[in-house]
């Protein structure tokens, strides 16, 4: 796969750009509704994606070799389907062919993005711990796009 291709799987929902929290002694990883600083919420893409590990050195870069043990992907990544072999649901923009979809399905984070990690300190996070990221909004499991 080019680098391209690989690169055309994120369906851009954003949600791998919320800070998260990891329960030091059980793993188990919460997400918040707090975004990287260089995260656009509204267009729920970077602000500086080439540049983006220089700006956000624990930014970490999705690859064949580790999207299958990164246990904080959502359950919709694009990504972790297709390391799974699994198929890629009808609001990925490379099944529908529009990058609207996925705001269309629920799954970006448009319009729930709280606020910037520049925002919250570090030690306020727990205070923003959400569920949602971490699920996958029922029309969004539809087998096809719902008729409007």
């Amino acid at each position: 796969m080019s680098e391209a291709e690989w690169e055309s799987l994120c369906d851009g929902c954003g949600r791998c750009c919320l800070n998260k929290l990891e329960d030091e002694d059980t793993g188990k990883i919460y997400f918040t509704h707090v975004g990287c600083k260089l995260l656009d919420a509204g267009s729920c893409s970077c602000k500086d994606y080439p540049n983006r590990s220089s700006k956000v050195p624990d930014c970490v870069r999705l690859t064949p070799a580790n999207v299958r043990t990164l246990n904080w992907l959502p359950p919709s990544c694009g990504y972790k389907l297709v390391a799974e072999g699994r198929d890629l649901y009808w609001w990925h923009p490379l099944i529908s062919g529009d990058p609207e979809t996925v705001h269309a399905a629920g799954v970006s984070v448009r319009g729930r993005v709280e606020a910037s990690e520049e925002e919250i300190p570090d030690e306020e996070l727990e205070d923003h711990i959400v569920q949602w990221p971490a699920l996958l909004p029922k029309r969004a499991r539809l087998k096809r796009r719902p008729k409007v």
